[in-house]
């Protein structure tokens, strides 16, 4: 099949890939391919290759207008966890190469990700290099760890510079000790008063009474750990940090939409989404496609000449 490609398109970059795989040994072959047939292993599953057999998110027009897009995955099972973290990778380079190459450098409605549970999703690749230009093409981008280990375990060295692209840090409470001894440390220092007084006693009896101004951290790893619940630490890029109480949730004006306030009328269903019928406009024109049988289908593709004559496009 590829002797007969590299016969009608010799340039192709198919063909050059080929030619350097088969340089290898024998051995070396065989270890290629059983790589990678394991790291394609999930694509043996059908409903994943449909899933990858055609783009119904459009990612690159989610800065077009307001668009709400969401992933959910499983927090226990990290089988399809690459999908999500191969969607983030392709949608952010696809809206920067729209923001440069359509609108000038900023896309007309800000994209903001709120990445829930951002080390179950897994690695995804240059992310410290999206992180640090996204920003000029009108998107942003906001991670959760329960722990800042959690990053550093995922991304090693890079993760020093992901927290550093971050321009608000929220600390929502926590007992790791990592976390916990830099946010301290980012907290800075106060300015205290200590007095110490002396007393001695003898033929003639003295006092003594002395004023020190000292630093002390503004709160120490023990108070951040026994931290009021309802409160949380914001630090700004540019401003002190501060403490704040978190915002009650039930209070948002929009609480009564979602379905933890009404389960019933306001939980999301797929059937109700899959069970809707597509409704025909008969001033429209369309085009009618028969459906085969899917094994035919896949035995087509490979029904090449090639196969058989790769001399027949010489």
């Amino acid at each position: 099949m590829f002797d007969g490609l590299a016969k009608r398109k010799p340039q192709c970059f198919a063909v050059r890939q080929y030619a350097k795989y088969r340089l290898s040994s024998g051995k070396t072959a065989k270890s290629i391919l059983i790589s990678c047939g394991a790291r394609l292993a999930p694509f043996d599953i059908a409903e994943l290759r449909e899933i990858m057999s055609y783009d119904e998110l459009e990612l690159d027009r989610l800065g077009d207008e307001k668009t709400a897009l969401f992933f959910c995955i499983s927090d226990t099972d990290s089988t399809y966890n690459f999908i999500v973290a191969l969607a983030f990778s392709q949608m952010f380079n696809l809206l920067c190469e729209k923001a440069d190459n359509v609108y000038g450098g900023r896309l007309p409605h800000h994209v903001r990700v709120l990445w829930d549970e951002a080390a179950n999703t897994g690695q995804v690749p240059q992310l410290e290099k999206i992180c640090a230009v996204i920003r000029s093409r009108e998107c942003s981008i906001c991670l959760f760890y329960q722990a800042m280990s959690q990053c550093k375990a995922l991304y090693k060295d890079n993760s020093e510079t992901i927290l550093g692209n971050m321009d608000s840090v929220i600390f929502l409470g926590g007992r790791e000790h990592s976390t916990i001894k830099e946010i301290s440390e980012v907290l800075g220092k106060e300015t205290i008063s200590m007095y110490t007084e002396s007393r001695t006693r003898g033929q003639s009896e003295s006092y003594g009474q002395n004023l020190q101004r000292l630093g002390k951290e503004l709160m120490t790893m023990d108070e951040l750990t026994t931290m009021d619940g309802s409160k949380c630490i914001l630090q700004l890029r540019g401003l002190r940090p501060f403490l704040s109480p978190k915002y009650d949730l039930k209070k948002h004006p929009n609480y009564k939409y979602t379905a933890e306030a009404d389960k019933k009328r306001n939980a999301f269903r797929l059937e109700k989404l899959i069970s809707t019928r597509l409704k025909l406009n008969p001033e429209e024109v369309y085009e009618v496609y028969g459906a085969g049988d899917a094994d035919s289908a896949e035995d087509d593709i490979l029904n090449y000449d090639d196969l058989d004559d790769p001399d027949a496009f010489a």
